[in-house]
């Protein structure tokens, strides 16, 4: 048993990194380190090898999606703005003035990275500000080589990856479309029933493993929609659209099971809904493996999880129906999973129909050549030319500027050996808000405490060459793996790589550990108090408009649903796209919440009636879904209370989110509109097998639902007011 668990867990494991970039991400950036190093340890190479290695490492590291010569043009523009970051430090190498300047310059390109693009302009600037400064280290004799060994670097990394491609190509479409698929999986995964998380912290991470999936749809939607016209784009735009479907449903089904706990009998329940979530999260898994390995073995194992996920479903409908038929909430429930078994069928057709070519053989893929992947959007439609900047990152570039320069004239000034050690934190550390600042710093103080300290007992012993070019091997992988996954551990990695590497080339002391750690510690206690004290954005100044936003995405989601309501309509594609719309608001409001958890104490004085706020504007997101769901064409809802409610519920959303915008203070004003909500009840309808009366029990039992969402957002909007007279730095209203 012990051992077939453990080829299960060994099967489970390699299933998911075949769908995950990071094991694929650290063997090719090993590949393209170790090349130059080998050679320069067989006597092919001579010169500053070093800076080949890191341009190829970081050539290497990036992980691009798209268009394949999308993919060629950005990693080809990577290899020259390194080459060209180098020949900079080389040319203003010895002068403390020109190196200064210089490093402003340097800074100001790297806001522009960041400006350009939010996926790949972090890790240019990171990558063009390491060698930069290497190169200011760099004896005046050796520029020459040094840019020509980066550029070498680069190209080698660009030809290392583009050389993978036709052995397992990553078509843009399939790997976009599989990127929802695994969101989705793992929104399952944070549902799980049967482990020891207290409520509050599986509430918090199904939100926003929820905002994820969002994000996630609709990134894949934008690429899907840039694609051309083909088969193979609309297969994969209907695969989407499946997983939307069962996102929704089983979301509103999972909220919906909350009704059912205080039953003495609701453990019943459960134990039959988790089997359901696990085959969900599998499922859902495989069939991201199947979009990208494209194997006949793949599909075959999807359609058997999806006959086991459709006996589940069955089973958990028997289960409700023997213990809370009688309920309207049991009633429900049972109608969301049928509407969820429809979907099994359609998933399974739609999977069968993206295989056209699964059986081909050979050596290459032929998708390798589709047009489809190379007539996808060119690398200029991937950047943001907007003139207009973000405020927060002209001040962090600023702020970038004035830390960098203090730090590169320190080490130039006093010719401090290996000082671009003490910018270089700076570069790591400095995020654009106080959080990620706070939490970069902590996590490689740890990560070169811990690898410096092992570091220094490798100090006494005298490893041969190759069994050093082995660890570096090693180490380099190991941070290039956990670089994403976890940055403490990756930190600690590259800490010894460093060692290691300086060993290879020249005799290492303590000191050398020693100063490595004073340079990171005084990077990182630098960038800390920058972030704190030099012209800082708090996330609360960023947030009430962010939370208006959502608040107006469902006043409009309301307003198409009540329409619907009245007119006997349908859950049609308006409806759809205004649900999406206020889905991606509250993903906007919940990571704006996050960063705002980073800021100190006493700039979160908000944060606990925020967040009242945006959950409480989430939930009122589900329960005007679930009424969607329920819409039944041609059969409109005749009852007065379901105006009465509307009227009500958009005048609370919409003061809501004029207290957030306005910069006067007037508790009074909500007052009256918490009242009515007090006072309002839907009508009463007996509880009946007919079609019509167990939906207008769900819709008036969501729009009670919904009334006490709205009457606790505008008691936490109160509590804001108040906080507001105490605290004359909060500008929430």
């Amino acid at each position: 048993m012990r051992a077939s668990g453990l080829f299960a867990g060994v099967g489970e494991f390699a299933e998911r990194e075949s769908l995950l970039p990071d094991l694929r991400r650290a063997t090719r950036t090993t590949a393209a380190f170790m090349a130059p190093m080998v050679l320069a340890h067989w006597q092919l190479l001579a010169g500053p090898v070093i800076f080949a290695a890191i341009a190829a490492q970081n050539v290497a590291l990036v992980d691009v999606r798209g268009a394949y010569r999308m993919r060629v043009s950005l990693l080809l523009t990577k290899a020259l703005v390194l080459a060209g970051s180098t020949w900079l430090g080389c040319v203003a190498a010895g002068s403390p003035a020109g190196a200064v300047l210089a490093t402003a310059l340097i800074a100001l390109t790297m806001g522009l990275w960041r400006h350009l693009s939010s996926d790949y302009g972090p890790s240019m600037a990171a990558a063009s500000a390491l060698l930069f400064l290497i190169a200011l280290a760099t004896p005046v004799s050796a520029a020459a080589p040094a840019v020509l060994y980066t550029l070498g670097g680069g190209l080698w990394a660009v030809a290392l990856q583009a050389s993978l491609w036709p052995f397992r190509p990553e078509h843009p479409l399939r790997q976009a479309a599989a990127d929802t698929w695994l969101a989705l999986g793992d929104l399952f995964d944070a549902m799980a029933l049967d482990d020891a998380r207290a409520p509050d912290a599986r509430h918090q991470e199904v939100t926003d493993r929820e905002a994820t999936v969002r994000i996630s749809l609709d990134r894949t939607t934008s690429s899907l929609a840039a694609a051309s016209p083909s088969q193979l784009r609309e297969r994969l735009e209907g695969l989407n659209l499946t997983a939307a479907r069962l996102a929704t449903r089983f979301t509103v089904f999972y909220g919906a099971l909350d009704t059912l706990k205080d039953r003495p009998d609701f453990s019943r329940i459960a134990s039959t809904v988790q089997p359901v979530l696990t085959s969900l999260k599998n499922t859902t898994r495989t069939v991201a493996l199947v979009l990208v390995g494209r194997q006949p073995s793949q599909l075959a194992t999807a359609e058997v999880r999806l006959q086991r996920l459709a006996n589940l479903i069955h089973v958990l409908q028997a289960r409700i129906q023997v213990l809370a038929e009688s309920s309207p909430a049991g009633t429900e429930l049972i109608d969301l999973l049928r509407q969820l078994s429809e979907q099994i069928p359609v998933l399974m057709q739609q999977l069968r129909s993206t295989l056209d070519r699964a059986a081909e053989r050979g050596a290459f893929s032929l998708e390798l050549f589709d047009l489809d992947a190379w007539t996808l959007r060119p690398l200029a439609s991937t950047l943001n030319f907007s003139r207009r900047f973000d405020p927060a990152l002209v001040r962090f570039t600023g702020r970038l500027g004035v830390l960098l320069m203090i730090g590169v004239g320190i080490f130039e000034y006093f010719k401090i050996d290996r000082g671009y050690w003490l910018p270089l934190t700076i570069v790591v550390v400095l995020q654009p808000d106080y959080g990620s600042t706070r939490l970069r710093a902590a996590q490689r103080l740890i990560g070169t405490l811990v690898g410096g300290t092992l570091a220094s007992l490798l100090l006494w012993l005298k490893l041969p060459a190759v069994v050093l070019l082995v660890a570096i091997a090693a180490t380099i992988f190991a941070f290039s793996y956990y670089l994403r996954k976890n940055y403490a551990i990756a930190v600690f990695f590259i800490t010894l790589m460093i060692v290691l590497l300086t060993e290879a080339s020249s005799r290492v002391t303590i000191h050398f550990t020693i100063e490595r750690l004073l340079a990171t510690a005084a990077g990182g206690i630098m960038a800390m108090l920058a972030a704190l004290l030099f012209w800082p954005v708090w996330e609360w100044q960023r947030f009430p408009p962010i939370l208006a936003k959502a608040l107006r995405a469902s006043r409009v989601y309301l307003d198409l649903l009540q329409a619907r309501l009245a007119s006997g309509g349908s859950y049609d594609a308006e409806l759809v796209a205004a649900k999406r719309q206020t889905e991606s608001a509250n993903a906007e409001v919940f990571a704006s919440l996050q960063r705002m958890a980073g800021d100190p104490k006493h700039q979160q004085a908000a944060l606990a009636p925020a967040a009242a706020i945006a959950n409480g504007n989430q939930r009122l997101a589900r329960a005007l879904t679930t009424m969607a769901l329920h819409l039944t064409p041609g059969t409109p809802l005749k009852h007065p209370e379901a105006a009465r409610f509307h009227e009500l519920a958009t005048a609370a959303l919409e003061a809501l989110a004029r207290r957030m915008e306005s910069k006067e203070s007037n508790p009074g004003e909500l007052a009256p509109l918490l009242a009515a909500l007090e006072n309002f009840q839907g009508p009463l309808v007996g509880f009946a097998n007919d079609a019509t009366t167990r939906r207008d029990q769900w819709m008036f039992g969501q729009m009670s639902r919904a009334v006490v969402e709205l009457s606790a957002m505008l008691l936490a909007a109160a509590g804001t007011e108040n906080r507001v007279e105490q605290s004359p730095s909060l500008s929430i209203h």
